[in-house]
């Protein structure tokens, strides 16, 4: 497994080894040992497993939840490619405002380790393509936060020739100014806090 921590505090990407042989291929995308190392914790503790799948042009995102409660994420694609974007939406954070992409690919099986507050967005590049999320909390809708993936200031950047489409509650999300403004943004130590605290508790 190899680790490279991201631009994005607290952020990492691990690749596992792909075994191949003539049956397909087998690998492990998430490994307690290289996750602990990295991270200096144990375990990620693993609340909720989800899914989903998505035909090329989706966007979904930019995503995150709120304080107190909010979720950490490791997310890797299954089937199909995807960009993933890390952005940092944790006010106090030295990189508050950037971003970070990397391309996740089934036969690749790179995964994403998000921490506590931080948002994420993904445009699929193939039909079907299927993304994994292990999440360290239990889906609430009333903590689910949203910052507009278009955004200006956010300047991400998504590839050329695709059919956009996204949800409409994407569509509505405000920009990452707006959000700011009305106290929609995690705060960067309290997140920090929240995800430590929890493993210790």
């Amino acid at each position: 497994m190899k680790v490279r921590e991201l631009s994005i505090p607290g952020a990492y990407a691990f690749s596992p080894e792909v075994f191949h042989d003539a049956r397909g291929a087998f690998t492990s995308p998430f490994q307690e040992d290289a996750f602990g190392e990295a991270l200096g914790r144990p375990l990620f503790p693993v609340a909720q497993a989800s899914t989903s799948r998505s035909r090329r042009g989706v966007v979904r995102g930019v995503h995150f939840t709120a304080l107190p409660g909010s979720m950490a994420k490791y997310v890797h694609c299954s089937r199909g490619r995807a960009l993933d974007f890390v952005v940092d939406v944790r006010v106090g954070s030295p990189a508050f405002g950037r971003f970070e992409a990397v391309e996740l690919t089934a036969h690749e099986a790179t995964a994403l380790y998000l921490p506590v507050g931080v948002g994420h967005l993904f445009v699929a590049l193939e039909d079907d393509t299927t993304m994994v999320y292990l999440l360290s909390a239990a889906y609430r809708a009333e903590k689910e936060r949203a910052v507009h993936p278009l955004d200006p200031q956010l300047s991400l950047v998504l590839p050329d020739g695709l059919d956009l489409s996204m949800s409409e509650r994407d569509r509505q999300a405000p920009t990452l100014a707006e959000a700011l403004e009305q106290g929609l943004l995690p705060d960067y130590a309290s997140c920090i806090a929240e995800e430590t605290g929890a493993v210790r508790d």
